[in-house]
């Protein structure tokens, strides 16, 4: 309810007007946007999907919350943007047979770092949520099993990608959201080595830990 209200609000009001060239409003709103859209992948990661307002994700931002609605048209909207700038962008820069560390240690990494990606952890942290959301981390679910899938030349590979997702998903709920010890203090580093002997064993197309 509070969120619905915060919308109607946020709709209703409008940015303030300045002075300018066209130049600098696109780049003044093309700065706003990325402010929003680390502010929003932060917040997701840390609290989930429903309990990240939109007047939380304004207020790291720096911003009036009137300009989400305007860049974004709805919180929904923001979230899938967030999705998207994330988890596909590293979907698509990343080989395959490197797909699994990177996102491991993006979750393993503390706050998430510096240009890390938190896709999954935004995942892990709104499952339950509305169905829209569930079908969108449903979708990103898929996309990652299915690039995981082709590092296995066996007939049941599609399993094997989802067994891996599963994996990769797991550690990240017992270290990220659940807190359990000895993993949630680890190192990156030993995780990454120990998980990666152990999955060669079900997707031949890793890479070898040394």
């Amino acid at each position: 309810m509070r969120e619905a209200m915060e919308e109607v609000r946020g709709r209703s009001t409008g940015e303030p007007p300045h002075g300018g060239s066209p130049g600098e409003h696109r780049r003044d709103a093309q700065g706003t946007r990325r402010l929003l859209l680390d502010a929003a992948s932060e917040l997701f990661a840390e609290r989930g999907y429903e309990r990240a307002t939109v007047r939380d994700i304004a207020a790291r931002a720096g911003v009036n919350q009137a300009l989400l609605f305007r860049y974004f048209g709805s919180k929904k909207a923001l979230f899938g943007e967030v999705m998207a700038r994330g988890g596909h962008e590293q979907l698509r820069t990343t080989p395959a047979e490197r797909l699994f560390d990177v996102a491991l240690r993006g979750m393993l990494a503390e706050g998430g770092g510096p240009g890390t990606d938190r896709s999954l952890e935004v995942c892990l942290r709104s499952i339950g949520g509305s169905d829209e959301i569930a079908e969108a981390l449903r979708g990103l679910g898929d996309e990652y099993a299915e690039v995981l899938a082709t590092l296995s030349r066996a007939d049941d590979g599609a399993l094997r990608g989802d067994l891996a997702l599963s994996w990769l998903l797991g550690i990240g709920l017992m270290r990220v959201v659940v807190g359990k010890e000895p993993l949630a203090s680890a190192d990156p580093d030993t995780v990454c080595r120990l998980v990666g002997e152990a999955l060669g064993a079900l997707l031949e197309g890793l890479p070898k830990t040394e």
